[in-house]
């Protein structure tokens, strides 16, 4: 009797501790929801985020066999360090022919220049030359107007019988003998007239030659640059500070240009590109205040700002973007890369941040 009098006493008490049970945990259960709430007012998260970073390609510029490669997987590398030497032999062998016919070119141009030189020299002896002929054509003209008056004077004298036959007939001769060296210097007038145009001519011809030549070293000029350009690129560097990735080439293997030999990943700048759905968007705002965390370094915020938008959502970007048109469309929420920069460079942490990472992101986006 007295235990069934303690049963129906202890019935209400489980009843009270069950309610109070149930209250606190729909208190519990609005004030999480309610906390979850506010947090959404002023927070944009998403774990569709990811590091990214600046990967370049190694791609060597000339055709060659591997002569040495001086790194390996995950080696740090600074900005100029030899990463790969290609064979050059048969680059180095095109640069001395090159040399060899810049060199002939330069030869030729001093062989033109030679040549005009002379050309003008003999010229210039050509034209003394005529200007003295023209000073013996004055004198001759001067002797044959003389002998010619002289002749004239001796044939009125000779109708007289003044004079002899033979003073007559001398007189004759002087005056035949003084129109024929006149005769022979304007015949040697024209002839240094002739070879003056002709060495004028020459002299041309020998410039138009140093025109050539010279046109002709800039272009071995620029053979030689060419071949020194391709030579050096048998030693291919590290573009910037970084780290290699993924090297795929052998000591002897034979490279194409442009052919993908392996990536440097390039130092410690880095950035997040998150993808928010398209009904967050209209929240966020350039500038505004991030935290990230990595999946990898659990409780450490990395502070950032959101950057920039994507000008398209990541569908448009698909190898196949999705056809609307087709009759079948079903509306699925877009999402739209966002791209946020760090904003502590004196964070060690970000030392341990690789490329493709994923990452938690939470935009401050309230005031």
């Amino acid at each position: 009797m007295a235990t069934a009098n303690e049963n129906v006493g202890q019935a209400p008490k489980r009843s009270k501790v069950f309610l109070i049970i149930l209250i606190a945990l729909v208190v519990a259960g609005t004030w999480f929801g309610i906390s979850k709430w506010h947090h959404a007012q002023l927070h944009a998260e998403t774990d569709d985020a990811q590091v990214e970073a600046n990967i370049s390609p190694i791609i060597p510029r000339v055709s060659g066999y591997v002569k040495e490669v001086r790194v390996s997987d995950n080696e740090v590398v600074k900005k100029g360090d030899t990463l790969l030497v290609l064979d050059g032999r048969d680059l180095r062998i095109r640069l001395e022919q090159a040399q060899a016919a810049l060199a002939t070119a330069e030869s030729n141009l001093l062989s033109a220049k030679a040549s005009t030189a002379a050309a003008r020299s003999n010229i210039g002896t050509s034209e003394h030359a005529a200007l003295a002929i023209d000073a013996e054509i004055e004198k001759a003209k001067v002797t044959v107007w003389q002998s010619t008056q002289e002749f004239n004077r001796y044939a009125n004298l000779i109708q007289d019988h003044t004079i002899t036959q033979q003073q007559y007939e001398d007189k004759l001769a002087a005056k035949e003998s003084a129109e024929k060296q006149l005769q022979i210097l304007q015949q040697q007038r024209k002839q240094a007239v002739s070879q003056t145009n002709a060495v004028s001519t020459q002299s041309l011809a020998t410039s138009s030659q140093i025109s050539i030549a010279m046109a002709t070293i800039k272009q071995r000029q620029v053979d030689v640059d060419d071949a020194m350009l391709n030579l050096s690129y048998t030693v291919i560097t590290s573009p910037a500070d970084g780290m290699v990735s993924k090297v795929n080439v052998q000591v002897g293997q034979f490279l194409t240009a442009g052919q993908s030999t392996f990536s440097v990943v390039l130092g410690r700048n880095l950035w997040v590109v998150a993808n928010y759905k398209e009904t967050q968007y209209s929240k966020i705002k350039v500038g505004q205040k991030v935290i990230v965390e990595a999946d990898a370094i659990p409780h450490h915020d990395f502070e950032a700002r959101v950057a920039s938008f994507s000008p398209a959502t990541g569908a448009r970007f698909a190898l196949l973007p999705p056809d609307n048109a087709s009759g079948n469309f079903v509306k699925v929420v877009q999402r739209l890369p966002v791209k946020i920069e760090f904003t502590n460079p004196q964070d060690s942490e970000l030392d341990r941040l690789k490329a493709g990472m994923n990452v938690n992101v939470d935009i401050h986006i309230g005031n």
